[in-house]
């Protein structure tokens, strides 16, 4: 998709392989595809390709291009997966995704955010994408269970209902911490008898807010 930020998006595919040592080519290839300036608020659309978390509608962010890159890369998609996803924001994780997994469910909590995602999958004509307005720390039970689950909020301890519905094999990326704007970033992975875990260090995400996160 060319445009004018193909130089800047260009770079920040560059700077996620150099410098983060981003290493699966099929998340750097759709990160240079996706036009990530779509995705933030008008004004601030000359950051959009910035190293850094911007803010969006109703005090939430979209996470910085490391984060979205690195938590991606964590799940080890496939196109045969289905994948979970936490807080879709203004929907440039869910698009991500989308192009990378066999189907996305995701949720946002809140209902200005959820009608600008689904806008966004409208305009890039996406149909594996079901998307609800909802409490995502309860999952979603219908589907369950998932080979992916992405939760794009900080959590103060692994919420049960994500953990039981991973297939086994399957991976939840999320990040951990009490409070509410710190955390590390963390990779479960469910064997058939328990759950393995990764700490990949710190991060910062708005607080996961619902029955199983933190509370308003």
């Amino acid at each position: 998709m060319e445009d004018e930020y193909q130089i800047p998006r260009e770079r920040m595919v560059a700077r996620l392989r150099d410098h983060y040592k981003i290493q699966d080519e099929r998340v750097l290839d759709i990160m240079l595809q996706v036009p990530r300036h779509l995705f933030v608020p008008e004004a601030i659309k000359f950051q959009a390709y910035k190293d850094n978390a911007l803010p969006i509608a109703s005090k939430q962010t979209i996470s910085q291009p490391f984060i979205v890159a690195k938590m991606t890369e964590l799940l080890e998609l496939t196109p045969n997966k289905k994948v979970l996803e936490i807080g879709a924001g203004s929907g440039y994780q869910t698009v991500i995704l989308s192009q990378l997994a066999g189907y996305i469910y995701s949720i946002e909590r809140v209902e200005k955010l959820a009608k600008i995602t689904q806008k966004k999958l409208d305009l890039f004509e996406i149909k594996n994408v079901t998307l609800k307005c909802d409490d995502g720390t309860n999952g979603w039970e219908a589907y369950a269970p998932f080979d992916g689950i992405l939760v794009a909020a900080g959590s103060p301890d692994f919420p049960q209902p994500l953990l039981e519905q991973l297939a086994v094999g399957g991976k939840l990326v999320i990040p951990i911490g009490d409070e509410a704007k710190s955390q590390k970033l963390f990779k479960v992975t469910r064997t058939k008898h328990s759950f393995q875990t990764e700490d990949f260090g710190s991060c910062s995400f708005v607080p996961l807010i619902g029955e199983h996160g933190f509370h308003n």
